[in-house]
């Protein structure tokens, strides 16, 4: 790939219609998971400003971190989740602090499964589960098979959190089915050894993650819904052994038993966050999501995310998947760039992010002391003389 687009006159910056929502652009600020909640998962105060400055262009797509549908789903330290009265109240605050900016807020959702720290879980009193009891590779504790009054439970409390985010103010919720967390689980013929109605053949292995987005369509309307899907991922070796099959029977029945759902948010190959993110093996390079685009054929927009910069991104949406209505996603660039659409489109050059401070617990390290650019700051004081004294000197 020989990328020569110009990402300041590409259409990056064509708007678009997601749902119910009328986007500038089409740089999209995704998930993130970066542990800077406090120890009952609920996020700190500090999060409100790190998300604002990421809406900072109007009329942008936010995409919250991944939040747990249930107290039994907060299973990792210092992730969030919308359950609580308190975490409610604290997400309602980043919610409308994205809405001042113009731009719109979608709030992701999962269960985690397996890839809960058991140990966390057993501190909590709270049952360590999957789809079965097989264990992950490298973590001695094996989950229980998940009951089916357990799934019952979980379908409904992705509804009710679906609920509660749009009480909340949310513009929708993203259903996370990627990257080996719990509805990924249910996916994958490595982790998913059921002989019941939930297991044993690809319609079945579906089964969970349609009904979840029945209920959360039937609960919010699909204009409000997404669902995100990681074909080649082999992160938390949740693999799948028939990826075509698997993934074409779920996209036919998306289409068969729901409305158009706002839009479907796909990593490419390269998005491995086991490879990407975590140094571990790369599978499935050179796979390309054509197949998935096909099947879906623009029933609703498509959000790509994999390790794109400025330029191939504009050469994806011109080149690539220029016969789909596609937008880009940028996780570590838009993390160190709070002002990474205004720095795409006038050609500024990105700061650089500092991967060891990804993950640093209820921490502004590497969260929120990313400077904007000088000319985005002056850009601000020309349009808005007093809002200068937002952003604090040398960043936002």
């Amino acid at each position: 790939m020989a990328p020569t687009v110009n990402p300041a006159s590409s259409r990056l910056f064509e708007p678009i219609q997601v749902g119910r929502m009328k986007l500038s652009h089409r740089i999209v600020f995704p998930p993130l998971t970066r542990n800077r909640n406090d120890d009952d998962h609920t996020p700190l105060p500090f999060m409100a400003r790190y998300y604002a400055d990421r809406a900072s262009t109007p009329g942008t797509l936010v995409i919250s971190e991944a939040t747990a549908v249930s107290h039994l789903e907060e299973g990792q330290d210092n992730t969030p989740g919308f359950v609580s009265d308190r975490q409610i109240v604290a997400w309602k605050t980043i919610i409308d602090a994205v809405h001042e900016k113009g731009s719109y807020y979608f709030q992701q959702v999962w269960g985690m499964g397996r890839a809960s720290y058991p140990e966390l879980m057993r501190r909590k009193g709270l049952k360590y589960r999957s789809s079965s009891a097989v264990p992950m590779e490298g973590v001695d504790a094996v989950p229980e098979e998940m009951t089916e009054e357990d799934i019952v439970e979980t379908i409904q409390s992705f509804a009710d959190t679906a609920k509660r985010v749009i009480a909340a103010g949310g513009d929708g919720v993203e259903v996370h089915c990627a990257h080996g967390y719990l509805l990924d689980q249910f996916l994958s013929d490595a982790v998913n050894k059921r002989t019941d109605k939930w297991g044993g053949s690809t319609e079945n292995r579906a089964r969970l993650v349609l009904e979840v987005i029945k209920a959360v369509v039937d609960a919010v309307g699909a204009d409000r819904v997404a669902l995100r899907l990681s074909p080649y991922a082999a992160f938390q070796q949740a693999e799948k052994g028939d990826i075509h099959g698997q993934y074409l029977y779920l996209i036919a029945q998306l289409k068969t038993t729901v409305p158009p759902l706002a839009y479907l948010s796909l990593v490419e190959a390269t998005g491995d966050p086991g490879a990407l993110i975590f140094g571990g093996k790369a599978v499935n390079q050179g796979k390309t999501l054509d197949f998935i685009l096909e099947a879906w054929d623009n029933r609703s927009p498509v959000i790509v995310a994999g390790g794109y910069h400025p330029e191939t991104a504009a050469w994806a949406v011109e080149k690539r998947y220029n016969k789909w209505n596609t937008l880009v996603a940028f996780g570590r660039h838009f993390l160190a760039n709070p002002d990474l659409v205004f720095r795409i489109r006038h050609k500024i050059e990105l700061n650089k992010y500092n991967r060891p401070t990804f993950y640093l617990a209820k921490n502004e390290i590497g969260y929120n002391d990313y400077p904007f650019s000088k000319e985005y700051l002056a850009a601000q004081q020309r349009q808005f003389p007093s809002s200068l004294s937002c952003f604090p000197e040398g960043g936002g």
